[in-house]
């Protein structure tokens, strides 16, 4: 009988997860562990670890809601606790419609940033992803360049910066520069420009990641920013991210906010035991 441990592989629109199954809790899921499992040299390789835990197990963590037994334990490539993931929890979605876990209808999933309601329709998978607060103006500073932003709380941090500029040719090797007395605890950053006349085109610097192919709680800040610049609160806008095609649904000027598109299970394997244990 073999002593691995389970893992599988996917993404959406190419932000890509490793996905940990451990409905019990059992696992000892350290900063070092998902540091080095995210490493594309040393690792599996991906933007962050989604650990498939049943809420009753979490240990640490917010308390249950009745009737919500899934819980998606989401850790950034470097290891930090993150509270939402857009991407991460269409893929965790689709990976408890691999494992025959989803139950009866709606799916509900807790994260730290409440409980997202999931649904599937023609290939794509779609989150609830809730209130989209915009809140004060900011600057990202790239190369010395500064790009005027907004702050877009999606349950987790960002500054979503409509511009009009050649986005491709920005350099998002290195963290953009922004305001450390509103941003406290970092913050995802968004490069939005129209691409025609209902869609954006989007890049993202992620906190604790770095540049990622896409972004799901950017891409709803993404929309939110673009939306308000034009002058609208509402409406479903395609966004093309260097990973592929998403949609944004939002209501009633972030009121309510769903994301719509692919997630995708590539892989299915056991990781080294000893691999696993060696890792401090």
């Amino acid at each position: 009988m073999s002593d691995g441990i389970a893992f599988s592989k996917g993404h959406g629109t190419q932000n890509d997860f490793v996905v940990l199954p451990d409905a019990q809790g059992s696992l000892a899921l350290s900063a070092e562990r998902v540091a080095a499992l995210c490493d594309r040299h040393r690792g599996l390789g991906a933007d962050g670890v989604l650990r498939v835990v049943r809420w009753s197990a979490l240990g640490d963590g917010p308390a249950p809601e009745p009737g919500v037994e899934w819980f998606m334990d989401y850790r950034n490539a470097d290891g930090s606790v993150a509270e939402m993931c857009g991407n991460g929890v269409r893929v965790y979605a689709r990976y408890l419609e691999h494992a025959g876990w989803l139950g009866e209808a709606p799916l509900r999933i807790g994260t730290r940033a409440g409980v997202k309601d999931v649904s599937f329709a023609d290939g794509e998978v779609s989150v609830e992803m809730g209130q989209a607060l915009v809140g004060d103006p900011s600057t990202a500073v790239v190369a010395g360049r500064e790009f005027d932003g907004v702050a877009v709380d999606v349950g987790n941090p960002h500054l979503a910066c409509v511009t009009t500029e050649d986005i491709p040719a920005l350099d998002l090797t290195t963290a953009p520069l922004h305001d450390d007395s509103l941003f406290p605890q970092g913050v995802n950053v968004e490069f939005v420009t129209p691409v025609g006349p209902e869609g954006v085109a989007m890049r993202v610097h992620e906190r604790g990641v770095g540049e990622t192919r896409s972004c799901g709680t950017g891409t709803v800040a993404a929309v939110v920013a673009a939306l308000r610049a034009a002058g609208r609160e509402s409406g479903t806008v395609p966004v093309v991210t260097p990973g592929g095609r998403l949609r944004v649904t939002v209501r009633d000027g972030g009121a309510s906010t769903v994301l719509h598109g692919p997630a995708v299970l590539v892989a299915h394997g056991e990781l080294d035991r000893s691999w696993w244990e060696a890792v401090r």
